[in-house]
C-alpha cells in the first residue's frame, strides 16, 4: 500500500479536500485503485451532532456513517463508495482506546498519548486502507489522506506525531507528502510573498514531517524565481512545486496538476514511475470545456431552481444539493441558476417586521422555473416552507422536497385539502392532535448523536406507472441514503391518499413511506431519502434530473426517452438503459466569473 498525506498550512479554507480529491483522480487516471481518508481533529465521534453553520453539511454514507463534507466530493470526484471508517476523529481514537482500556487490553499499563493514541491512529490509517471502496475486490493501490485543519493546531498534534512514525514505518518510498499553503498577492507592492510559506514548512519539518511537494494556493501562477526562493528556503525541488491558482471552476484542478507534472512527483516518491501509464483525463477535459461554456455569462440558456431553506447562509450545508442540481443542469446544457430564499422570510410575521425583504423573497421563489425544499433541522422557517410547496402545488410549479421537505408538503396537503387545520409534525409540536408526521419507534429521545434511520435503505415501487419508477427507469426498487428520525404517519395514509396524494414509494414493511407524488400535478415529489448523496458526474440523481427537466418544459421528453438511465447500475439500480452526460464541480477555489463553485446564485445575505 502507498500513502500520500495532504496537510495544509498558513490559513484554513485553501482547498485541501479539492487538491486531495483532485489528487486521488490524477492517480486513478494513471491506472492505479484509489481510496481517501479524511482525518478531522475534533473531539466529536462524527459530524452527525453538529450544526450546518459549524461545519457544512453532513454527509452520509452506505452504511450510515455521518462524515466530513469532504468526504462527498472524494465519493464524487474518484466515483467510490466510503464508509464510515475512511473518517477519523480525535474522538474515534479516544473512543476505541478508552474502551480497550476498560477491557484490560493494555494489561496495567499506563495509557498514554505516545504510544497509545498515536498507535490507534496508524492502525486505524492501515485498517481503513485496505477496505475495498470501488466494487472490485482487494484493496487499493494508493491511499491519499487528509489531514484537516492547519498545521500548528494543538489538536491535531497527536495526528502528526501518529503520521510522523507512520511514514518513517513503511519507509519513503511508500509515502508522499503533498503541503497546501499560500502564497498571497499583496495589493500594495504586487508581489507574491513567500515568508507565510517558508514558516509552515518550517513548522511541518519541526513537528518530523518533511513536505515532498508543496501546492501552493494564489491568485496567479508562481513566477520562476519565486519557486526556486521557495525551493530554497523549504528545501522542495522547483519541479516538485506546483500552483494551484484561481479558476473559473475546480474541475481545472487535476488538469492544473497534471500539467505541472505533480502526478509524476507523486509517483517518483512512490516509486511508481515504472508501472505507471500516462495520465489519461480525455473525458475529464471535454467535462471541463462544455462546463465552461455553459457558464459563461453570455451563455443564454438558463434554468432557475429557488432553494428554500433556513442555513442559506452557508451554502456548504446544502453542498451536496447544489452538486445534484449541477449534473442535472449540465445534463440538460442548461445554466443553474440558484435563488437562495430565506424560508423565514416568505412568513407572514416578516410581512410585518420587514415588508421589504418579505416581497424580495416571494419575488424570488415565483421567479423560478422550479422549487426545491431541502432536509433541515428545528422548526424555524417550517412554515416558509409550508409556504413554498402551497405556491408550488396551487401553481403547478415543479417541486422536489427531501427529508422535511417531503414532510412539510405533506403536512401542507392535509392542512389545506384534508382541512386538518391543527395538524402537524410531533417534531415540533408533540401535543398536536393530528400528528402527520410521527417519531419513529426504534429512534431515541435520550441520544442524538448516530441513532437516527441513517444509511442505504431499500424502497420498492408499489406503484408502476408513476413519475418516480419511470425516471429510476422503470425499477421496481432503488436504495438511497436516508437520515431521519420523524416519519409520515402510516395511519393517515389512507385519508391523505383518497384526497388525491399517492405514496408511490414504500420500505419492505409497506408501512414507511418514502416517495410521494401529486398525479395531477406536472412535477410534484417528496422523498424521505436524499438522492443528492449518489448523485455523480455522467450519472446524475434520477429526481434531480426530473426536477431539472420538468422546470425546462422536458419531462415528457426525458419520460418517454429509452436511453435516459446509464448502462449499469444507476442508484443501486441496474436497468441497461442510459441518461444525459453531466458532469459536477466542487468547492472551496474561488470562481473567476463571479459564480459560487459555478452556480450563479442571487440571495439576500447570511441569515442565522
Amino acid at each position: 500500500m502507498k500513502y500520500v498525506l495532504v496537510t495544509g498550512g498558513v490559513v484554513s479554507g485553501l482547498g485541501k479536500g479539492v487538491t486531495a480529491s483532485s489528487i486521488g483522480l490524477l492517480l486513478k487516471s494513471c491506472g492505479f485503485r484509489v481510496t481517501s481518508i479524511k482525518i478531522d481533529p475534533y473531539l466529536n465521534t462524527d459530524a452527525g451532532t453538529m450544526s450546518p453553520f459549524e461545519h457544512g453539511e453532513v454527509f452520509v454514507l452506505d452504511d450510515g456513517g455521518e462524515v466530513d463534507l469532504d468526504l462527498g466530493n472524494y465519493e464524487r470526484f474518484l466515483d467510490i463508495t466510503l464508509t464510515r471508517d475512511n473518517n477519523i476523529t480525535t474522538g474515534k481514537i479516544y473512543q476505541s482506546v478508552i474502551n480497550k482500556e476498560r477491557r484490560g487490553d493494555y494489561l496495567g499499563k499506563t495509557v498514554q498519548v505516545v504510544p497509545h493514541i498515536t498507535d490507534a491512529i496508524q492502525e486505524w490509517i492501515e485498517r481503513a486502507a485496505k477496505i475495498p471502496v470501488d466494487g472490485k475486490d482487494g484493496p487499493a493501490d494508493i491511499c491519499v489522506i487528509e489531514l484537516g485543519g492547519t498545521i500548528g493546531d494543538i489538536e491535531s498534534m497527536p495526528f502528526i506525531e501518529a503520521l510522523g512514525q507512520f511514514s518513517y514505518r513503511v519507509g519513503p518510498g511508500n509515502f508522499c507528502l503533498v503541503h497546501v499553503s499560500l502564497v498571497p498577492v499583496l495589493n500594495v507592492v504586487g508581489e507574491q510573498k513567500t515568508k507565510p510559506t517558508q514558516h509552515s514548512v518550517r513548522g511541518l519539518r519541526g513537528l518530523g514531517l518533511t513536505p515532498n511537494i508543496l501546492a501552493c494556493r494564489s491568485t496567479m501562477a508562481l513566477e520562476d524565481n519565486v519557486k526556486l526562493k521557495l525551493s530554497q528556503f523549504c528545501h522542495v525541488p522547483a519541479e516538485n512545486i506546483v500552483t494551484l491558482y484561481d479558476v473559473p471552476n475546480i474541475w481545472h484542478i487535476p488538469l492544473l496538476l497534471r500539467d505541472q507534472k505533480a502526478h509524476e512527483a507523486i509517483l517518483k516518491g512512490l516509486n511508481l514511475i515504472g508501472i505507471a501509464r500516462k495520465p489519461d483525463l480525455t473525458e475529464w477535459t471535454a467535462r471541463t470545456k462544455v462546463y465552461d461554456k455553459l457558464h459563461d455569462p453570455s451563455f443564454p440558456l438558463q434554468v432557475k431552481i429557488a432553494m428554500v431553506g433556513k442555513y442559506i447562509g452557508l451554502k456548504d450545508s446544502y453542498l451536496s444539493v447544489l452538486k445534484a442540481l449541477l449534473h442535472a443542469s449540465v445534463g440538460f446544457r442548461k445554466k443553474l441558476i440558484v435563488e437562495w430564499v430565506e424560508a423565514s422570510h416568505l412568513e407572514d410575521i416578516t410581512a410585518k417586521e420587514d415588508p421589504d425583504t418579505y416581497k424580495a423573497a416571494w419575488n424570488r421563489l415565483k421567479g423560478a422555473d422550479g422549487i426545491l425544499v431541502p432536509g433541515g433541522f428545528g422548526d424555524r422557517g417550517v412554515q416558509g416552507k409550508i409556504l413554498a410547496a402551497k405556491y408550488a402545488r396551487e401553481s403547478k410549479v415543479p417541486f422536489l422536497g427531501i427529508c422535511l421537505g417531503m414532510q412539510i408538503a405533506v403536512i401542507e396537503y392535509a392542512r389545506s385539502v384534508l382541512g386538518l387545520h391543527d395538524t402537524n409534525t410531533e417534531e415540533f409540536d408533540p401535543q398536536t392532535s393530528n400528528p402527520c408526521v410521527i417519531f419513529m419507534p426504534e429512534g431515541s429521545k435520550t441520544h442524538m448523536g448516530g441513532t437516527m434511520r441513517l444509511g442505504s435503505r431499500r424502497t420498492y415501487f408499489v406503484v408502476s406507472d408513476c413519475k418516480s419508477a419511470k425516471l429510476y427507469g422503470d425499477a421496481t426498487f432503488v436504495d438511497e441514503r436516508h437520515r431521519h428520525r420523524y416519519e409520515v404517519n402510516p395511519d393517515m395514509i389512507s385519508k391523505l391518499e383518497a384526497a388525491g396524494l399517492s405514496f408511490v414509494g414504500r420500505d419492505e414493511s409497506g408501512r414507511r413511506m418514502e416517495i410521494v407524488e401529486l398525479p395531477s400535478h406536472p412535477y410534484f415529489i417528496g422523498v424521505q431519502f436524499h438522492p443528492e448523496f449518489k448523485s455523480r458526474p455522467g450519472k446524475p440523481s434520477a429526481l434531480f434530473s426530473g426536477l431539472i427537466a420538468a422546470s425546462c418544459g422536458q419531462l415528457d421528453l426525458l419520460l418517454n426517452k429509452s436511453d435516459h438511465v446509464s448502462n449499469g447500475v444507476v442508484n443501486g439500480i441496474n436497468t441497461g438503459k442510459a441518461p444525459p452526460k453531466v458532469w459536477q464541480n466542487g468547492n472551496c477555489f474561488k470562481s473567476a466569473n463571479g459564480s459560487l463553485n459555478g452556480v450563479y446564485s442571487n440571495g439576500n445575505g447570511v441569515h442565522h
